[in-house]
């Protein structure tokens, strides 16, 4: 697939996206704006369902909303907040190490530069993406599980992990999709193109789909 093609496929899923539930860090960075309930709530999503990650956010976020009150906090009381998120024990850890370097370090600032915030504790490329696409609006491009696997399927890219993707993407799409393009394909992942047997017979981009690897569909 050719970049004027997955132009036209972007646009349509854009539209078609309106009816799909957005992506629950997406859904805190529009009601609050702020990098730091970003950041902590993509650290909650890791190996996460949303809902799980959506009720684990607004508990956490309820008791502490900065990195000063967070560390008001024991790590034993933030598990039970966020509890049954995955790995919420190491979570908990994580948090308050990153509360810690972000009062100590930046002035309670979540830093806007990748390098820097791929330092944190727990922070990947994905989490470190989303901080600055949602909490700053940066330019920037987040990969997962479902944007990965859509951008192979498509045939846009041809990489085996989430981050050969990122890099793949970098250079060949156009920058006004690197932000949008996470809850385009996270939204069209969740709700049609499925890991195994994608609804291709739903689906408003499926004559423009090259379809790699889909053996079974729907």
């Amino acid at each position: 697939m050719d970049t004027p093609t997955l132009d036209k496929v972007l646009t349509l899923l854009k539209k078609e996206s309106s009816n799909w539930n957005v992506p629950i860090v997406t859904q805190v960075a529009q009601r609050s704006r702020d990098p730091f309930h970003v950041l902590i709530s993509t650290l909650l999503s890791l190996r996460t369902k949303d809902v799980v990650t959506t009720e684990a956010s607004r508990r956490l976020f309820h008791k502490a909303n900065s990195p000063q009150s967070m560390l008001q906090l024991s790590a034993e009381k933030i598990q039970k907040l966020i509890y049954p998120v995955g790995f919420y024990k190491r979570k908990a850890e994580n948090i308050l190490r990153v509360c810690r370097i972000l009062i100590e370090k930046y002035n309670s600032r979540v830093p806007d530069n990748l390098n820097e915030l791929l330092t944190l504790p727990g922070v990947g490329r994905k989490t470190a993406n989303l901080a600055l696409t949602l909490g700053y609006g940066k330019p920037g491009i987040c990969v997962d599980t479902h944007v990965h696997r859509v951008s192979n399927r498509l045939g846009y890219v041809k990489t085996k992990t989430p981050e050969q993707t990122e890099m793949a993407l970098r250079e060949k799409l156009p920058q006004k999709w690197w932000i949008p393009i996470n809850d385009i394909f996270v939204a069209f992942g969740q709700t049609l193109c499925k890991p195994i047997s994608p609804w291709c017979s739903r689906c408003a981009v499926e004559k423009l789909c090259e379809k790699v690897s889909v053996i079974r569909n729907r």
